[in-house]
């Protein structure tokens, strides 16, 4: 494993990650830690927050875990203040719960599916940005990072209510970088490619995945966790409404 970028204007800030328990969430909380972030670390499942919260505090990290549900407004606002009365106010928002796509046809998708994923990786970010933004308003500085995907760039394999939950969350994030940068705050949005850890797959397949990619390999966790640490630092501090595409060179636009 390769060491992860410092950038040392990172140490003393507040991070609040959704979607933290999955193996690229988890590898951002590390990346995040390890430049001296304090981590609010969000998901559905207590014990797996709690766990991975308490992993950091043994290792001399910062840490508090929240239980929420990114499609409920209430559990985000909760977060915030937990996280604010804990921690302090929010430097940095990693908004990287979603989910729900595996490929599946428009005529065979059912609506139920459709308006779950819409949920999950639409409006959960949205209600997200509604929960943390007039802080970072108010406060005249924060950057916001959301989780897209190459499904949302260009046409794929992938669920259609997946691919088109992640194009709109693209157009949200550049709306909102629009409506707050005269504030100081910024929203960007990656959108990886095939990351395959933690996923029951064969490594045929993978291999076959992998030569897809003009990179010749698929993506990791730490790839994902770069990028994210790069948009949440000063070093990008001139950069918003952008989509970094983090795919090996899969999608080029």
């Amino acid at each position: 494993m390769r060491m992860i970028s410092s950038y040392k204007d990172l140490s003393g800030r507040v991070a609040v990650v959704t979607g933290a328990s999955s193996p690229i969430g988890t590898g951002i909380l590390r990346a995040l830690v390890e430049n001296g972030v304090a981590v609010a670390i969000s998901g559905r499942n207590k014990s797996v927050v709690d766990e991975l919260a308490e992993a950091i505090r043994s290792e001399g990290g910062q840490a508090m875990g929240v239980v929420a549900d990114v499609t409920q407004y209430a559990d985000l606002n909760a977060l915030r203040e937990k996280t604010e009365s804990e921690l302090g106010p929010a430097d940095i928002v990693v908004a990287f719960a979603g989910g729900q796509g595996m490929p599946v046809s428009v005529t065979d998708l059912s609506l139920e599916t459709w308006n779950q994923s819409l949920a999950v990786n639409l409006t959960g970010t949205f209600l997200t940005l509604k929960a943390f933004l007039p802080g970072m308003i108010n406060r005249r500085r924060g950057s916001i990072i959301t989780m897209a995907s190459t499904a949302g760039r260009a046409t794929s394999p992938a669920s259609p209510a997946y691919g088109a939950a992640k194009a709109g969350l693209l157009m949200l994030s550049r709306q909102a970088a629009l409506q707050v940068a005269e504030y100081g705050v910024r929203v960007n949005a990656l959108a990886p490619g095939a990351v395959l850890e933690g996923k029951a797959i064969s490594q045929e397949m993978c291999d076959q995945i992998a030569r897809s990619h003009p990179l010749k390999r698929t993506g990791t966790p730490q790839d994902i966790a770069e990028a994210t640490l790069f948009l949440a630092s000063d070093a990008s501090s001139w950069i918003t409404g952008s989509t970094i595409d983090v795919n090996g060179g899969r999608i080029m636009v």
